[in-house]
């Protein structure tokens, strides 16, 4: 799939570090640092703007270095980036850890995958078929 890309800031184009690679990583284009201290959020913009065929949507998605050492994560789990977005990407980063935290211009702070997705139509009904689980949910099967 070819990605019309405009790159603002002043790295390098996204790539994959390596053939397994799923997802590409976003750096931040900021001009100070970014300090988080514990439970704050920022958004961090990374001077990137595209534009991808419809039915398929960009994830950005937290660092798992990031997420394990320093409690840094995407604050919405995951950013979805629709196909008819043409604005600058952006992540919003929250601070989970124990410590404050800087983010520097140039930090690789997120990843982004690229999904294809389905349109569903709903058909309203008044019921719904059973199956063997049923209504069970929230740890129904237990925990271990």
């Amino acid at each position: 799939m070819k990605i019309k890309i405009v790159n603002k800031s002043p790295f390098p184009i996204p790539s994959y570090k390596t053939t397994g690679s799923a997802g590409i990583d976003l750096y931040a284009n900021i001009l100070e640092p970014v300090r988080l201290k514990p439970l704050d959020r920022a958004l961090i913009p990374t001077g990137l703007y595209i534009s991808m065929p419809e039915g398929y949507e960009g994830q950005s998605r937290s660092r798992s270095g990031l997420a394990l050492k320093h409690g840094i994560c995407l604050a919405n789990g995951i950013g979805t980036i629709d196909s008819d977005y043409r604005g600058e990407i952006g992540v919003i980063l929250i601070n989970l850890g124990e410590k404050e935290y800087t983010i520097n211009k140039g930090d690789r702070i997120a990843q982004m995958v690229f999904i294809k997705y389905e349109k569903v139509k709903f058909i309203e009904v008044d019921t719904l078929d059973n199956t063997e689980r049923g209504t069970g949910g929230f740890g129904h099967t237990g925990y271990k």
